[in-house]
């Protein structure tokens, strides 16, 4: 149906495709959702593509052109694939053509079970996980390039040495030259946790003028108001960014709370037993909770009921 909603979107369509579209957006709101949610990942693509290609000589816009259009309709493929996994519940573009120059802030929210990816201005590309809120300016001017992160975010940042690129969660800042990194910062939780996999990071409290540098492979964590430095205890946590849920001998506790991020929903533990247990293992999230919970029954004996109405699961 995603490729049906593409061609739909690019007008396409032929008569008969049309009125398959427009039934089967009638009949479930959910559908509808799904089809803005694409929609709005066209615009994205295409409004990054166009940001791209403004900038080259008249003499190198043919190519610039060529390239755009690949690099859209590579990402329309992904988004036909993961529309869903990849649904995107607010992304404010302006309203009109900006004059070239000019500089907006912008706002993207990936909702709760959700995930995202987009490219920055100067070429950086952000991972976002669910329940994250991700704001930057549509093009980079000064001496930072600065975003703000709500959540937790996989960034892979272009190298430019004359502007550090300044990452703003909550009391912290995250500054960087060019790097793969991976913060966690939801507001209204002490969770702070900025993990290194190449290049440098300096971790700063809002303030500071300097801060705690992170080599390749070190994790910096928030514990009781101070930022304690370790390795990185699990590298496939980060495989987030393809759908994969990875625990490495986590509590039942920390599994639960995952699960409730992943899949926008509130999980009890009534089990005692349940929360001594213990879980490495990676899931797939597209396979669903119910499927994660009944691999979790296989070492670990509980029972669950699923109230749909109050979207919980109670386990017992």
């Amino acid at each position: 149906m995603e490729e049906l909603l593409l061609k739909y979107i690019n007008g396409d369509c032929t008569d008969a495709e049309k009125v398959t579209v427009i039934t089967w957006l009638d009949a479930d709101p959910k559908n509808m959702k799904e089809y803005l949610a694409l929609r709005k990942l066209n615009d994205i693509m295409i409004w990054q593509a166009d940001a791209a290609i403004a900038p080259q000589k008249k003499s190198n816009e043919k190519a610039a052109i060529r390239r755009g259009n690949r690099y859209v309709i590579e990402a329309l493929k992904i988004a036909a694939i993961f529309v869903v996994a990849f649904f995107v519940s607010h992304y404010f573009l302006p309203e009109n053509m900006m004059s070239e120059g000019e500089t907006a802030m912008q706002t993207l929210h990936v909702p709760a079970g959700q995930r995202a990816e987009i490219t920055l201005g100067d070429g950086t590309k952000v991972w976002l996980n669910a329940k994250t809120t991700l704001t930057f300016p549509n093009q980079f001017s000064g001496d930072t390039r600065e975003v703000q992160l709500d959540g937790e975010g996989f960034f892979e940042v272009t190298t430019d040495k004359s502007k550090p690129f300044i990452v703003t969660a909550g009391e912290y800042n995250v500054k960087v030259w060019g790097t793969k990194f991976n913060l966690m910062a939801y507001a209204g939780t002490e969770v702070f946790e900025t993990s290194l996999l190449e290049g440098a990071v300096e971790v700063l409290k809002q303030g500071n003028s300097s801060g705690i540098m992170l080599k390749p492979d070190e994790q910096a964590s928030l514990r009781e108001d101070k930022i304690v430095v370790a390795p990185i205890r699990n590298m496939d946590h980060f495989v987030w960014r393809e759908g994969i849920l990875s625990f490495d001998n986590a509590t039942f506790t920390e599994l639960v709370n995952q699960l409730e991020l992943y899949f926008d929903l509130t999980i009890e533990v009534k089990s005692r037993r349940a929360l001594n247990y213990h879980c490495t293992g990676k899931f797939r999230t597209k396979d669903g909770v119910e499927h994660i919970l009944k691999v979790l029954q296989l070492e670990n004996k509980f029972s669950y009921t699923i109230d749909d109405k109050r979207n919980k699961i109670t386990i017992e």
